[in-house]
């Protein structure tokens, strides 16, 4: 099964189904070591760069996004 394959079949779950399995699948991440995690991120950051370069998102200002944030916690 491809991670989208998977990914789909979760969402078709029911919403405390979603929520268990999103819970047991952060508690999983607790048990990275930190080469793991630094692997991570590092592997986000590529894709986040690709996305800028690539047009598909568009940077804000740091200063736009903790407004928005901060709008959001009301």
């Amino acid at each position: 099964m491809t991670v989208d394959e998977l990914k789909a079949a979760a969402l078709r779950l029911a919403p405390q189904a979603r929520a268990n399995l999103a819970r047991e699948l952060l508690s999983s991440l607790d048990e990275l070591s930190e080469a793991e995690i630094e692997q991570l991120w590092f592997e986000e950051a590529a894709r986040r760069d690709r996305e800028l370069d690539a047009g598909t998102v568009q940077s804000l200002p740091a200063d736009e996004v903790l407004a928005r944030a901060k709008a959001r916690r009301g």
